[in-house]
């Protein structure tokens, strides 16, 4: 069989659409009144809890979605008022019209969001890109953040990376938003898992669902391709919330060496390490991750 026909085959087999929104919408929507406009962008967010209670609003990372807060989310609605949203372009928000997914615009949207939803301020969790997101928002309007919780966030340069450098997408990255296989994508989630029994099928499927979106892809991609780090040490120096961090020590994705650049930047900082734990602790072991989030959270300073 001629080489050609041999591509053009494979292509064919991995070639991956974006599902109808609708059906994702009926599926994965819990109330219709869960889409919400923030200015241009039409945002999914949940909102649980007494709206009198202190509010905590939880960011995720990249190419992840609001649904992996779930064990958190139940345990901490009641004494908290606990909001999830997914980012622009990720889960079921829509992709946000103005091509804008700088960090810049993350906080731009927030803040926005809390200010249609009445909140003067809010503890932040972020994981990885909402960790970096939740610190800046943090560095930049101290009077709207009480606390803040860091798993694992995005920030410093890797090796290899240089700070204010156009980043560069690897190829393979770039031909998702053409071909994305649910085993594919399976083997670049494995990483984030210590134990990858945690993966299940019913997870993956989630995350593959949310991820054909229309147009999400193209925003993951986006969002790849406007992230240029600036040295964070400035922006973290200015952080005057208390601080938690929470790192899995077997993180293969942003190591726990990197918890000690955090420690020593952010003044009223602590960290939890975790053993056993991956990059993705609120989902690997959140009866070990949980717990001194919780504590933190509601001790009365």
């Amino acid at each position: 069989m001629p080489i050609v026909v041999i591509l053009l085959l494979a292509l064919w087999l991995l070639w991956t659409p974006d599902l109808d929104r609708a059906d994702l919408e009926r599926r994965y929507l819990a109330a219709p009144t869960d889409m919400v406009q923030v200015q241009e962008v039409k945002l999914h967010v949940r909102d649980s809890g007494p709206r009198d209670a202190p509010a905590v609003l939880m960011l995720h990372g990249f190419a992840s979605n609001l649904q992996t807060w779930d064990t958190w989310a139940r345990d901490l609605t009641g004494p908290l008022r606990v909001i999830r949203l997914d980012l622009p372009g990720s889960g079921l928000s829509h992709p946000d019209p103005t091509g804008d997914y700088s960090d810049c615009r993350s906080v731009q949207l927030i803040l926005a969001l809390m200010n249609q939803l009445h909140l003067v301020r809010a503890s932040v969790i972020g994981h990885s890109i909402g960790g970096r997101i939740a610190w800046t928002l943090a560095a930049t309007h101290p009077e709207r953040v009480n606390k803040l919780v860091l798993l694992a966030p995005d920030g410093f340069a890797s090796p290899g990376e240089t700070y204010g450098a156009e980043p560069k997408v690897p190829i393979r990255l770039q031909l998702m938003r053409f071909m994305l296989p649910k085993w594919l994508l399976r083997l670049n989630l494995e990483p984030a898992y210590a134990n990858t029994a945690t993966l299940t099928d019913e997870r993956t499927t989630l995350y593959h669902d949310l991820m054909l979106a229309p147009g999400s892809r193209q925003a993951l991609m986006a969002r790849l391709q406007q992230r240029v780090l600036v040295d964070p040490l400035p922006l973290l120096q200015h952080i005057s919330a208390p601080t938690l961090l929470l790192w899995g020590k077997q993180d293969a994705l942003i190591p726990f060496a990197t918890a000690a650049n955090y420690t020593r930047a952010i003044p009223h900082s602590r960290l939890v390490a975790l053993e056993g734990v991956g990059h993705l602790p609120q989902e690997e072991k959140p009866e070990l991750s949980l717990p001194s989030v919780r504590s933190f959270l509601l001790l009365k300073e």
